[in-house]
């Protein structure tokens, strides 16, 4: 053999082990960062996972409001990506127990009863005023002594909470959308879409309940967020009885 012959030889080799081991790699940091999202999300290779939605209450019909269809597409794309399932059932549906399969509950509690029970269950320091009479306090959203009050298309919140019960046999999280309009739950979705790796980063597979901000939706729709606080603590702390007097309105 003579030598270039053998140099040629070597380098086919060495592209070989190269294209290999960059392979390799890849793989490893793709199913290292698929199992980070399965262990963030609940959902472990062909797990089971139940989407809640609330119907439309402006409709007399069983129909879903058209952000919150929006909001479940976010969802399934994200349990899709994790080789997980999703089964979709309406509120007045869901009779499961908490932490038997990972949950995206979506919806205020005004028109979604699993949303409901799931505020007073585990964030009685939330409280959404769901009296229909107009005036400034209407859909206003409380948490502890702040209240956040609504300027529709302009300024409005939502919260994103992840929860769970901390037992090892019950380690499938509830995801919860809770916002004031419809467009706000599928703007939560969209932010946990994009934010789950940096949510992952700061609170690992534990509790956390964020209040984010929708900004100018009639014009931006479910897209320009901003995250106001980290609320944790005030959601899982039983709100005072006064009522709230600190108003956050739009500048």
């Amino acid at each position: 053999m003579n030598d270039d012959v053998r140099n040629i030889v070597l380098g086919v080799i060495a592209a070989g082990l190269s294209a290999s081991l960059g392979w390799f790699v890849r793989t490893y940091l793709w199913r290292r960062k698929l199992r980070r999202k399965q262990a963030f999300f609940g959902l472990p290779d062909n797990s089971e996972s139940l989407l809640v939605v609330s119907r439309d209450p402006s409709s007399a019909n069983l129909a879903v409001h058209r952000f919150d269809v929006f909001a479940l597409l976010e969802l399934s794309a994200l349990i899709k990506d994790c080789g997980a399932h999703a089964q979709i059932i309406t509120q007045d549906a869901a009779q499961q127990g908490f932490g038997e399969r990972t949950e995206f509950c979506v919806g205020g509690p005004g028109s979604n009863r699993r949303m409901a029970a799931h505020i007073t269950a585990m964030l009685p320091g939330i409280h959404f005023n769901l009296d229909p009479e107009p005036g400034p306090d209407r859909a206003a959203l409380h948490i502890g002594s702040e209240r956040y009050r609504l300027d529709p298309g302009v300024t409005e919140h939502v919260i994103l909470a992840r929860l769970t019960t901390g037992q090892p046999d019950q380690a499938r999280p509830v995801f919860l959308f809770c916002g004031q309009r419809a467009i706000t739950n599928q703007a939560a979705t969209r932010y946990l879409a994009r934010n789950h790796e940096r949510l992952h980063r700061k609170y690992g597979t534990g509790s956390f309940v964020l209040l984010l901000k929708v900004v100018n939706s009639q014009a931006y729709g479910p897209d320009v967020v901003e995250l106001v606080s980290d609320v944790t603590r005030a959601a899982q702390t039983p709100a005072p009885t006064a009522p709230a007097q600190v108003s956050h309105r739009a500048p």
